[in-house]
């Protein structure tokens, strides 16, 4: 066998081409497969069927690039859940854009890593720029904001509990108990006391249950606000708490991770109103920014505040390169080797302008408040209440909560649809996080009727065993397995209020 050609260099983008043109047709040809949002008959069916498409994955004798390329990937695209289809809105998991994936593509071939500047020329000055763009957006009035590039929300929250206890030493988190659980995961990596959580009773931090908090312990306290729940997509009151913070002498952190890209939003930034008082702010283009993961971000209003991930590497950053002029690289992560993820990132930006972003946020969150308006009129089926970003929580009219999650589990054993599930008030809801601005209403409609008739379906005849419902026969592939309940924060010890249910795993994050 010859040797196989490279990616980069003059040749490269001809060694490319054809590759890719079989990548192309072979994503068709899974989604034909597919047939829609996600593969029928559950891990059951869809892990045999992918092994047998896929096997043996290391071969005595190769079979080639196209052939490894085309059943690879047919078998991956007819066994995927699909963000791009309209049906699968559980997460927050985006559809990325076609440009962002081609732009991805240009970062696989280069392969720059952002740990030194002589293996990422150009993409370290690019990364740099939109970084400092990026923070500006958030803290537009401090002199020298900056920003460094995360896999995702987890990464970017780790990092700014990991900055607060350098300039504090242990800090304890507060956080509500709607926060994310990569709060509690960040504070136990990190050797902290776990975060207290204090009530959220109606989806958003209770104010009240805060000050008693910041009263009442020691400090250093370190604050996290949430600004887009994953279970509800509610945004905290954000000036209220950087009021009780400053009383108190806290540190605020705001996890937007969800909610961050509204501030391009004319229309919905003001939801935003005080984030830029916070001490560091998570952002999440993976999320509501359509790039394919990673690309998340932390953000802090003065430069300096990132100088506690400095390292030395002599063979990265010698000292004498940095004095003659070599940027300094290994500041800007906790990881070593990293992707340029700043390409994809910057290409849309430049490629949509203020204007097409904000048409792309603003569509979005209208298709929720559609979806909202929909449930509402359908006496089948309960809203939990009207959207703050792009999450919709439903539920069958009249049904339990073990109805419920048997629906759920039903649409997704037959490839029809794919909700998340989230508790709030008490009892389960269907999830609906709607991503894909190219959605319909005729969508929306479909999939309210494949809620209500599968529910129709399961009271008339009920599935034989109450956890395995039966599936219908779909071409096609894997369902997600569900995530193990992550660690949730202490309840703060004088809170009066029940403690809600853990909130539910979402995307990577």
């Amino acid at each position: 066998m010859p040797t196989p050609p490279l990616a980069g260099g003059l040749t490269g983008p001809a060694a490319l081409r054809p590759l890719i043109d079989t990548v192309l047709t072979a994503l068709h040809d899974g989604a034909a497969l597919r047939g829609g949002p996600l593969p029928a008959g559950g891990p059951d069916t869809v892990t045999p069927r992918t092994r047998t498409a896929t096997h043996p994955l290391i071969p005595d004798h190769g079979t080639g690039p196209h052939h490894a390329l085309r059943s690879l990937v047919t078998a991956l695209a007819a066994g995927a859940a699909d963000p791009a289809h309209p049906h699968c809105a559980a997460h927050l998991h985006t559809p990325p854009l076609a440009l962002a994936a081609a732009a991805d593509l240009a970062a696989s071939a280069l392969n720059p890593s952002m740990d030194s500047w002589d293996q990422a020329p150009a993409a370290s000055a690019l990364e740099a720029d939109l970084t400092t763009a990026l923070a500006a957006e958030i803290y537009p009035h401090t002199p020298s904001p900056d920003a460094v590039i995360t896999t995702g929300g987890t990464e970017a929250n780790q990092l700014a509990l990991l900055l607060a206890r350098e300039r504090h030493g242990p800090v304890q988190t507060i956080c509500g108990a709607n926060a994310h659980h990569s709060v509690t995961r960040a504070a136990w990596l990190l050797g902290l006391p776990e975060p207290v959580a204090v009530p959220a009773p109606t989806g958003t931090l209770d104010l009240a249950a805060l000050d008693e908090a910041l009263t009442e312990l020691h400090r250093p306290l370190l604050v996290v606000a949430t600004a887009g729940t994953t279970d509800t997509g509610e945004i905290d009151p954000l000036d209220a708490i950087a009021d009780l913070c400053a009383t108190h002498g806290a540190e605020l952190h705001i996890d937007a991770a969800y909610g961050g890209p509204l501030l391009f939003s004319p229309t919905h930034r003001t939801l935003l109103h005080g984030l830029d008082r916070a001490h560091s702010v998570t952002l999440d283009l993976h999320k509501l920014g359509w790039q394919p993961a990673s690309a998340g971000l932390l953000a802090v209003p003065e430069r300096h505040h990132l100088a506690p991930l400095h390292h030395h590497a002599p063979y990265l950053n010698a000292d004498d390169d940095t004095e003659a002029g070599l940027p300094d690289l290994l500041g800007r992560s906790l990881r070593t080797t990293r992707r340029p993820d700043a390409l994809k990132i910057a290409a849309t930006l430049q490629a949509l302008g203020r204007t097409g972003l904000a048409d792309l946020i603003d569509r979005t969150l209208a298709t929720a408040h559609h979806l909202a308006d929909l449930v509402s009129k359908n006496p089948a089926l309960d809203l939990y209440d009207r959207p703050t970003i792009s999450t919709v929580l439903l539920r069958p009219t009249g049904a339990d909560d073990h109805t419920v999650a048997t629906v759920r589990r039903t649409l997704l054993q037959r490839g029809h649809a794919v909700l998340g599930r989230a508790h709030a008030e008490g009892r389960l809801w269907l999830k609906a996080t709607l991503l894909n601005p190219h959605t319909t209403p005729q969508d929306l409609q479909a999939l309210l009727d494949l809620v209500t008739d599968t529910t129709t379906d399961l009271l008339t005849h009920p599935p034989a065993t109450p956890t395995e419902p039966h599936p219908t026969p779909h071409p096609a592939e894997p369902h997600p397995t569900p995530h193990p309940a992550e660690p949730h924060p202490t309840p703060h010890p004088n809170a009066t209020h029940p403690t809600p249910h853990p909130t539910e795993s979402d995307t990577p994050r």
